[in-house]
């Protein structure tokens, strides 16, 4: 009996798991989100930096595990914010490009990051957090947002 193909093998790669092959360079243009949410960079740092304490504080993952996620996400932010991280179209968008960097700095604790959370929670976060930073910026819109609220 053999032994059924990991399709998340090629995990880093945002279409491989499903594809046997390469995905032509048009529909990777025409798919991919980094482009556009680019932006959500920092706030995808922070929100994953939050979701590994939580992770470290009910023990899912180990302390060495959460000191090696949170140096590599300083040197990623480091990297963003200087204009030297490397976005990979082929990875498609923000949350993959960051995953696979903070992977190759840290190995398999990059890839812990990821339990416990979709990536419908880590979009719908990213995009909170942009909003609620975008609105700190324009304190009378926030204020106007709080009271429809």
């Amino acid at each position: 009996m053999s032994t059924p193909k990991n399709s998340l093998a090629n995990k880093a790669q945002a279409w491989s798991a499903r594809f046997n092959e390469p995905v032509d360079e048009l529909v990777q243009r025409y798919t991919a989100s980094i482009g556009f949410d680019q932006r959500f960079a920092l706030v995808d740092i922070a929100g994953s930096l939050a979701h590994a304490e939580m992770l470290a504080t009910q023990k899912i993952i180990s302390a060495q595990d959460l000191a090696d996620i949170q140096k590599g996400m300083a040197q990623i932010k480091t990297e963003i914010e200087s204009g030297q991280f490397e976005w990979q179209l082929a990875l498609e968008d923000v949350h993959l490009n960051i995953e696979a960097r903070l992977t190759a700095l840290v190995g398999d604790a990059g890839k812990r990051l990821h339990t416990g959370r979709s990536r419908n929670d880590q979009v719908a976060t990213d995009l909170r957090l942009w909003c609620v930073a975008a609105l700190m910026k324009f304190p009378q819109r926030l204020k106007l947002c709080v009271s429809l609220c």
